[in-house]
């Protein structure tokens, strides 16, 4: 693990979040590339591997982005709750607009159950973009804490920001395979359900990149920022991650995999951070 720290330490901090990124769109693509051995996944490991993606998340968004947020504002002489609300609430927001706007599906709920604006698009493409809004925000989080470091802010370090790396890494396992079984089932053939899981995830090398700059350019912005991507993690879990786990009789198995989760991620930070 030293080394891979020390390979982030020796190259510019937004290269860093392009690979970054780019390992977590790498492991989504492991995941989906599942599909190529199995037709379908028994709905109770789905389940866990959904309420463990959940913990990571919500276990991210508090030791890796809202926990430096505070202590950032504080020691920028702000008032030290401020930022992090503001950012949070404005991450909160960001998610809510794009989910009432942006047509899509989540996993396991019927076609009827599509949200966003209406439309006649088929349900591989709304599963599709429901993942593709998930991972916004996580490429976003790696971006941000890369360009805290870039900044010389003291509260982002390298560590910090490989260990949410792997973190989000880890949880994009299940999540190329939560979206390739559905696809396999929904008549793709393996080729193109492997295709399009592992593109729902394009967007987060995108998003890291912008926030490994914008920060860059605007480093008084970087409490709110780092806030702002735990916000809209958080608003994942609770609008999409929670409720797709809650449609079977295997809510246990999907509580006990968010515990997992949610505590192998507080490890990671607190041991890298």
């Amino acid at each position: 693990m030293g080394t891979i720290i020390e390979f982030f330490e020796g190259i510019d901090p937004v290269w860093g979040a392009l690979i970054a990124t780019m390992f977590t769109w790498g492991v989504t693509a492991l995941g989906a590339a599942v599909v190529f051995f199995f037709k379908t996944l028994e709905r109770r490991w789905l389940d866990a591997m959904l309420g463990f993606t959940g913990g990571v998340m919500v276990a991210a968004s508090f030791w890796s982005l809202l926990a430096p947020s505070i202590e950032m504002s504080a020691r920028m002489g702000m008032i030290e709750w401020l930022p992090p609300a503001i950012g949070f609430a404005m991450g909160a927001l960001f998610l809510f607009v794009l989910d009432k706007y942006v047509p899509h599906l989540h996993i396991n709920f019927d076609p009827s159950a599509q949200e966003g604006m209406k439309t006649e698009w088929r349900s591989t493409t709304l599963l599709i973009l429901a993942i593709t809004l998930h991972n916004i925000p996580e490429g976003l989080a790696v971006g941000v804490l890369f360009g805290g470091v870039a900044a010389g802010i003291p509260e982002a370090t390298i560590g910090g920001a490989v260990a949410l790396a792997i973190g989000i890494g880890l949880q994009n396992f299940p999540e190329g395979i939560a979206v390739s079984m559905p696809l396999r089932r929904l008549g793709l053939s393996r080729r193109r359900s492997f295709w399009y899981g592992q593109l729902s995830a394009i967007v987060e090398p995108i998003a890291g990149v912008f926030g490994a700059m914008a920060v860059l350019w605007m480093q008084p912005v970087l409490p709110y920022a780092l806030a702002f991507a735990a916000g809209a993690m958080i608003y994942v879990v609770v609008e999409e991650v929670i409720p797709e786990t809650q449609q079977d009789r295997y809510t246990d198995l999907a509580t006990l995999g968010f515990i997992g989760g949610f505590i192998i991620m507080m490890i990671l930070d607190v041991a890298l951070g």
